[in-house]
Formats: structure tokens, sequence, C-alpha cells
């Protein structure tokens, strides 16, 4: 099953599950309780923190949950804050963090880069995570709409058009979708 976030940011061959960490996963967990996938493939935007140019398309099994603070050593958590899909549906280019917030601030995102985490999607790691627990492979494809920089929500506007037709492209491309 192909899923995608909702509301800007749609497709007509992928299922909404929703903005967010909690919105995906509150979403994503219903539809598995009611009809399991078998497999999930999550497409969307993401902010590179600085190796992916815009309009790159990334492939990835894995996501993090770590807060910019966390480069500063301001937090912590007692929590599994990478997880991994084991499967062959993608390439594993780099880890995507995600979080309710999106990154403004690229002096401090960059770091980002030093633990293996290229870019940020706000629901990919909730995506994991419930998959994880249904027991289902998944795998995400990005495609970069923005720095994660003070023009980051700019960026994304002005570019998101042209992002989802190179993503909608790039499946057709891959023979994801037809």
């Amino acid at each position: 099953m192909i899923i995608c976030a909702g509301r800007n940011e749609t497709f007509n061959f992928a299922k909404e599950m929703g903005v967010g960490l909690i919105e995906s996963a509150i979403n994503l967990t219903r539809q598995c309780l009611f009809d399991k996938p078998e497999f999930l493939l999550f497409i969307g935007s993401a902010g590179s923190y600085g190796n992916h140019k815009i309009f790159d398309i990334v492939e990835s099994k894995r996501a993090a949950n770590i807060e910019l603070s966390f480069l500063e050593d301001n937090s912590y958590t007692p929590l599994d804050n990478v997880l991994e899909s084991e499967n062959k549906m993608v390439r594993n280019d780099t880890i995507i963090n995600s979080s309710n917030y999106i990154s403004k601030n690229f002096e401090l995102s960059k770091n980002f880069n030093e633990y293996g985490i290229g870019a940020e999607n706000m629901e990919f790691y909730s995506i994991l995570q419930v998959a994880k627990e249904f027991e289902i492979p998944v795998a995400g494809i990005f495609v970069i709409t923005n720095y994660t920089n003070e023009n980051a929500h700019e960026d994304f506007l002005k570019n998101h058009k042209e992002a989802m037709e190179k993503l909608t492209s790039y499946l057709l491309e891959k023979q994801i979708i037809k």
C-alpha cells in the first residue's frame, strides 16, 4: 500500500494518513487494525540537512526521532529513537528524521549529518513505528523541497508543486505506479 501525509501533499494513487507524528500514527494504526496491508511505501517531501539538493529523490528504510535540543546536549530520551525496516524495497540513502517541528536553524540542523541523518519528514518515524508493531515491511521515497534554514517554509511552498511532479515521475520510471 502506498501512503502519504495528506492535506496539501496528496496523490491519487496513495492513501492519506495525516500530517505529523500523531495523526499519521493514529490513522495508520486504524488502517492496520481493519485492513492490514502486506507492505507500506510512504511517499512525500523532505527538508535537507545540507547533503541532498533541492529535487533530489531520497529512498530510506530508516527513521529517527531526534530533536534539535539533543544536538546541543540539552535533552535525552530513554526510548529507541532510530528504527529500521529490514527489506529490499528501496535503497537506504540516509536516515530520515521526524519531528512535529520543521527545523529552521541550518547551522544546528546540519549537524544531523554527523549521525547519518540527511533529511527530515514529519511523519516517517511514526510510520516505521506502527509498521514495526504490525510486522509490515516499510520504506519511504522522498523528494527534497527545501533546506532546513530560515527560508524552509517559503522554499517548501515555492518548490512543492514541481517536487510532487518529480516524485510522481520517479515512481512511474521505477514502475512502482502505472
